[in-house]
């Protein structure tokens, strides 16, 4: 039962209150350049998703069974950064002869996920509370799953300003960020919450 109520506050916490995007600003160059559409936010969030929980579980196995017995823990981020670009490659590689149509919807975004801060924050996260393996999993997907639902919402806002009247000193750039923020504060509300 503790270990219910502990993966039920981890996953909680990792969509609503410690969003990456909103929270904890990671990820936030994909979150802005992928967000025009919902359909590009959509594949993106889900491929981050994919991507954090599949790293979180590969690099919690090389930190628990390679890094701490040699005590070589100030090699973390240097083998974390490594172990994300390969998954990530290698996802790319099984996607194109596997699933073309996927892949060509993901288009330039899957190898973006290599230099998304948020994948490599979610691992260091791990290691930093000292999660065990099904802890780091579910960290990794939920925290995937707040990564898609902020960047989904915040395309469908997006798209909804496009037709809004404001000042044109707003125009682009400028009103995204105050949607952003808008965004981030109506998350802060989540941050008070305590689940048990």
């Amino acid at each position: 039962m503790e270990q219910l109520t502990s993966i039920l506050s981890i996953s909680l916490g990792a969509i609503l209150i410690n969003n990456f995007i909103f929270s904890q600003f990671l990820g936030c160059c994909p979150f802005l350049g992928c967000s025009s559409k919902v359909d590009t936010a959509v594949g993106m969030g889900l491929a981050v998703t994919f991507v954090m929980g599949l790293a979180s579980a590969i690099c919690w196995v090389v930190d628990y069974y390679v890094l701490q017995p040699l005590s070589l823990g100030f090699l973390q981020t240097l083998t974390f950064i490594l172990v994300i670009a390969a998954l990530v490659q290698f996802v790319e590689m099984f996607l194109k002869k596997s699933i073309p149509s996927l892949y060509s919807a993901l288009g330039i975004y899957l190898p973006l996920i290599t230099t998304n801060c948020a994948v490599l924050g979610v691992v260091l996260l791990n290691v930093q509370n000292n999660y065990n393996f099904i802890e780091s999993t579910v960290y990794g997907i939920t925290g995937g799953l707040g990564f898609l639902l902020a960047i989904v919402l915040f395309a469908s806002v997006r798209e909804r300003v496009e037709f809004a009247e404001y000042p044109e000193s707003f125009e682009g750039f400028p009103i995204c960020l105050v949607t952003a923020s808008l965004l981030a504060l109506a998350f802060m509300g989540f941050s008070g919450m305590k689940i048990f």
